[in-house]
């Protein structure tokens, strides 16, 4: 199992409509996330700013995030998303939600 800490900033004036829809999330994503090998999924907010931890069980985790990407629902989903969004300026190429590094864990 491996375990995932990413950050992204939202945009204030969108924040109670994207608390809205995680308090609804669609059917679809909640299943397509579980096909994907997700789990222990969950997103924090501070300042601005959105904390997402998972957790990622399977093999192939790129196999499964093209697969979750390649969803038509999911990509719907993320529309809706992207506008409430503000990537950081300082992530990897390739990535919306920047990935973190994680420095301390304890079981």
């Amino acid at each position: 199992m491996r375990r995932f800490g990413q950050i992204i900033k939202v945009r204030q004036e969108h924040f109670e409509t994207y608390k809205a829809y995680h308090a609804k999330v669609w059917p679809e994503i909640l299943e397509m996330i579980k096909k994907c090998n997700i789990s222990n999924y969950s997103i924090y907010h501070k300042d601005g700013f959105l904390f997402a931890y998972m957790e990622y069980s399977g093999n192939d985790f790129a196999a499964d995030m093209a697969r979750m990407a390649a969803d038509p629902k999911t990509q719907e989903w993320w529309a809706a998303m992207e506008p409430m969004q503000k990537p950081l300026e300082t992530r990897k190429k390739g990535e919306w939600w920047a990935n973190m590094e994680e420095v301390f864990h304890l079981d």
